[in-house]
């Protein structure tokens, strides 16, 4: 499985916290929180040209459009990536809200949230959540207990 950096490198106009960054475009701003990737890949996968972790920064949204960009985001389970349109605001949630239990106990959770988590609350579209209470980042899931290995 190929993984990226924990700490992505910052590029031209990218901002945030350490764990947490934001690519922009003129149409689109990305942001990858790193501590809650799973690594599923489905990112490096759907756009090669745009998520290369071999490459400094990793993430290049100029590289595709924006409409595409967003429809690869949107498959990152864990919500460790998201997008906001400049002119339209945030990604919206699926509707209904579905939660799906994966074989070793996460549960994956798309649509309409709001998470109590260590920083407050936070709403969210996407996200994959601990099964086994032994994550150190509750409510997600970090691979840290059985459910998540």
């Amino acid at each position: 499985m190929t993984e990226h950096p924990a700490q992505p490198a910052k590029a031209a106009g990218a901002t945030g916290a350490p764990w947490k960054r934001s690519y922009e475009t003129p149409e689109i701003t990305v942001t990858f929180e790193a501590r809650r990737c799973l690594h599923a890949t489905e990112c490096v996968r759907g756009l090669p040209e745009v998520f290369d972790p071999d490459r400094r920064p990793w993430i290049r949204p100029d590289n595709a459009p924006a409409d595409r960009l967003a429809e690869v985001v949107r498959r990152c389970p864990s919500g460790a990536l998201q997008y906001a349109w400049v002119a339209r605001g945030p990604e919206s949630p699926d509707r209904p809200t579905t939660i799906t239990r994966t074989p070793d106990g996460q549960l994956v959770v798309r649509g309409e949230l709001i998470l109590d988590t260590a920083e407050g609350q936070r709403a969210e579209t996407r996200a994959v959540l601990c099964g086994c209470a032994r994550s150190d980042l509750q409510p997600y899931c970090d691979h840290s207990g059985p459910c998540g290995q």
